[in-house]
């Protein structure tokens, strides 16, 4: 394609002197459009850092085309729903009367200091569970990492074959990743495989893969064949707390029936909460490291699930398990609200 400006001729090769006219204005022009300043710089004919020196010394000497109530109705906008993209927020900004380019008001988000981020994944939580939550850090705030050891922390989680696209960004600050504006409701995605697993401080114990919906009899049976064992293998004859979440398959009777039947503690953790069960951050480890591979079918996903999984060190689950009490802490600080673990 050739440049509208390309008959002026004036392409300096080499080192670059000082900006003729013809230049100036070529910069100009293109800096108002709001064009790269490599693409300035190809279509002037100079360097980079003249473009860059120019556009400096242009808006250090230029009066702002905004007025500071005008910006502060910018960031109102964008406080209103953080998951606009540029385009919505300066078609919102200039339609509320404001005369300020596309480049312009990107300018004017950063600097107050936003940038688009990919949103966090957290539950969306209500005012009694954000209590329920708050309630429960309370009564856990003494507790010690050597009571947290004891735990046998487990979960359901489910691994996909297609990762899909992650969606809108979000403006933010920085350390506002976890505010509510900010998150990101999670969602289920398909073609996948349910697994359930168990993890204390002593490392991770053996997986199942589900082949059908968790109802209690089906839970039973994980519980039977796998939490068992895992604990038999990481605590040998030492007490242990088993920790699950509200799911109804773990909270039915015929499943309360089984655990005190076989002498398990149960320390129920508050609804929607994966923040507060260190095994979700172990979740998250596997499923980064897949991030580089593509199986092509189910066999395939739980191969290779089930190989990153025996990769995990006790060191990392020991680690995780340490994190509690600071966990524990941030919720009290959070008034129940998500945390960031």
């Amino acid at each position: 394609m050739v440049s509208q400006f390309g008959s002026l001729g004036y392409t300096i090769m080499g080192k670059t002197a000082d900006l003729t006219v013809v230049q100036k204005t070529i910069i100009d022009t293109l800096h108002k459009e709001g064009k790269p300043q490599t693409f300035i710089a190809k279509e002037a004919g100079c360097s980079h850092s003249a473009v860059s020196k120019h556009v400096n010394r242009m808006l250090s000497g230029r009066k702002r085309c905004t007025t500071n109530r005008e910006d502060r109705s910018l960031i109102t906008i964008v406080k209103q729903n953080r998951f606009k993209n540029l385009s919505e927020l300066h078609k919102e900004w200039t339609e509320a009367g404001v005369k300020a380019s596309r480049a312009t008001t990107h300018r004017r988000v950063k600097e107050f200091g936003y940038s688009c981020h990919i949103p966090l994944v957290k539950p969306l939580l209500n005012h009694r569970q954000c209590q329920r939550r708050l309630t429960w850090a309370k009564e856990k705030k003494n507790w010690t990492v050597t009571q947290w050891s004891k735990d046998l922390f487990s979960d359901e989680s489910k691994f996909c074959i297609s990762f899909g696209n992650q969606g809108p960004r979000v403006w933010r600050k920085g350390g506002e990743a976890h505010s509510p504006s900010c998150l990101k409701s999670s969602v289920k995605f398909p073609r996948s495989v349910m697994t359930w697993g168990a993890m204390p401080s002593a490392g991770v114990g053996p997986l199942c893969f589900l082949k059908t919906k968790v109802t209690a009899p089906v839970y039973q049976e994980i519980l039977e064949h796998f939490m068992l064992p895992s604990a038999d293998q990481l605590f040998e004859d030492a007490d242990f707390i088993f920790q699950q979440d509200l799911a109804p398959a773990h909270t039915a009777k015929s499943t309360k029936s089984w655990l005190n039947v076989h002498g398990d503690g149960v320390l129920d953790r508050p609804a929607n909460s994966p923040d507060l069960n260190p095994i979700e951050n172990l979740w998250g480890i596997v499923k980064r490291k897949m991030r580089n591979k593509r199986p092509k079918n189910a066999d395939e996903l739980k191969a290779t699930v089930k190989e990153i999984w025996a990769t995990i060190p006790p060191q990392q689950c020991h680690k995780l398990i340490t994190s509690m009490t600071c966990r524990i802490d941030a919720v009290i600080k959070a008034k129940g609200a998500p945390i960031k673990y």
